[in-house]
């Protein structure tokens, strides 16, 4: 029994020392030649003007979640579209309510205006 403890803990320690060995190797290896061009901060390459920081329209982070929201549910769907077979009544009707569920958030998400892309 402890014998599979010594696995796990031998893969951690490796887990954790790789990395750590990568990082301070690129560190030691990595040319060091810093000037005030290297030093400033990317901003794609452009010299901003005016004002760099401008407000978003918070209907564009209400899209994203929503694509986030449904994105997640294919990924629960697939494993019971896979099982589909072997699945029981009250597993069938489990993901149809689920899928209500959601047809409801999308409904909605839809009414809300939460997906006309403006």
């Amino acid at each position: 029994m402890s014998q599979d403890w010594i696995y796990i803990g031998l893969f951690v320690l490796i887990s954790l020392f790789l990395p750590a060995a990568a990082i301070f190797i690129a560190g030691l290896l990595s040319p060091k030649k810093p000037n005030t061009i290297k030093n400033a901060t990317y901003e794609c390459g452009i010299e901003t003007v005016g004002e760099a920081w401008i407000q978003f329209r918070v209907q564009y982070y209400i899209y994203a979640l929503v694509f986030l929201v449904f994105d997640v549910e294919t990924v629960f769907l697939y494993p019971w579209a896979v099982a589909y077979n072997q699945l029981t009544l009250f597993a069938v009707c489990e993901a149809v309510v689920f899928l209500l569920i959601l047809a409801g958030g999308l409904y909605y998400a839809w009414k809300k205006g939460a997906l006309q892309w403006v």
